[in-house]
């Protein structure tokens, strides 16, 4: 894996995927605290805007703590957070991390996921030099389910009752991508 010195800002043909920036915790907290949005995620909606900023401040750690990379997924026009991509948990002697992804519910249905989705992972299994990504979603989410299985993302198991959210138990659905399956259908699309 070769972890990066500066935080790679990610451009494609509508969006800059960037640090998180302060002004980005109105954006954090208004999908975040949105319970439709929230309602796959493994863990309640926030309630106060202090959670964002609080969820902002950490988010911040992850790249000088290597832990994690969370780009916020922004339009260059007005440079405001519809919502993030993660890489995170990374196991480096195996090259691989997991994949997160969120947007605010306004922004569904545009496409901004999928392009986001797609510089991410092409970052990942780029200059990144990562081999396998994986990516969890409630099973009952049907549009994040899609997300990943349009990524080439392959379901590789259910992990029974989870999660537990509040007094709703929930099961994962666990899927994983390989560099060269992706560099596969990036080549042949």
């Amino acid at each position: 894996m070769n972890f990066p010195a500066t935080f790679p800002v990610l451009t494609t043909e509508r969006l800059v995927l960037r640090g998180i920036a302060d002004h980005d915790a109105e954006a954090i907290f208004e999908m975040e605290s949105d319970p439709v949005a929230m309602r796959y995620w493994s863990r309640p909606p926030m309630r106060e805007m202090s959670e964002a900023i609080a969820a902002r401040e950490r988010a911040r750690t992850f790249f000088p703590e290597r832990t994690g990379l969370r780009w916020s997924v922004t339009r260059p026009e007005d440079d405001r957070a519809l919502g993030q991509v993660s890489l995170f948990s990374f196991v480096e002697p195996s090259d691989r991390a997991e994949l997160g992804y969120g947007l605010a519910r306004r922004h569904w249905g545009r496409g901004y996921a999928h392009e986001a989705l797609v510089a991410v992972v092409d970052y990942a299994f780029g200059p990144l030099g990562l081999r396998r990504l994986e990516a969890d979603a409630d099973p009952r989410n049907t549009a994040s389910v899609r997300a990943v299985e349009k990524l080439g993302f392959r379901l590789e198991g259910t992990l029974r009752e989870r999660w537990k959210v509040g007094e709703e138990i929930s099961d994962t659905a666990l899927f994983g991508l390989l560099a060269h399956e992706w560099k596969a259908r990036r080549n042949a699309g």
